[in-house]
């Protein structure tokens, strides 16, 4: 890896991991976790940045639009918003490093809305390495605004779960053949 990466890990919560969570894409996104888990390990061995942007919600907020499409979920101080298994594990063990830490988005995209993109500028970081769910929504939001804003994208197939597997299949050959991102397994 290179000396300027980072590694997102998006949305890897219990609303939408867990079997009971509110928009869940269950086994396939509670599959990733040790292979998530191992990436930022690595990333944390490399004196690399380990980025949770984390959906936060406000349940039935009139001026959100996901309030229209999805029932509430990742709602602050609750079970749903709270990472899920060994990855909630292991942000516990290693939430104390200088590099890495949780990242209120409210948007699909970590960038919107936020200063992920200034936070990165000034930690000179170039390539994001992205792993989460869901890969057809916040983690494909997130590409495309990364992609936008110049990043070297990096996608961990083995590290990114969707809704169904169509939307798998069409979020991978899209940041393959329209984003010019790498795809990893």
């Amino acid at each position: 890896m290179a000396s300027h990466t980072a590694l997102l890990i998006i949305d890897y919560t219990n609303d939408f991991v867990a079997d009971k969570g509110a928009l869940s894409c269950g086994l396939t996104g509670q599959k990733l976790a040790p292979h998530i888990v191992e990436l930022a390990n690595q990333f944390v061995k490399n004196d690399d940045w380990v980025i949770l942007p984390t959906d936060v919600h406000t349940p039935n907020d009139p001026y959100h639009p996901e309030t229209k499409l999805f029932p509430p979920h990742n709602v602050r101080g609750t079970w749903g918003r709270e990472f899920y298994g060994d990855v909630a594990k292991w942000y516990d063990q290693n939430k104390n490093r200088d590099k890495v830490y949780m990242y209120d988005k409210t948007r699909y995209s970590a960038f919107a809305g936020t200063d992920l993109d200034l936070r990165m500028r000034e930690r000179h970081v170039d390539t994001l390495h992205l792993v989460g769910v869901c890969t057809d929504i916040c983690v494909l939001h997130t590409a495309v605004d990364a992609y936008n804003l110049n990043y070297n994208l990096v996608i961990h197939e083995k590290g990114v779960a969707a809704l169904s597997p169509e939307g798998q299949t069409w979020a991978l050959d899209h940041f393959k053949h329209v984003l010019g991102a790498t795809v990893v397994d």
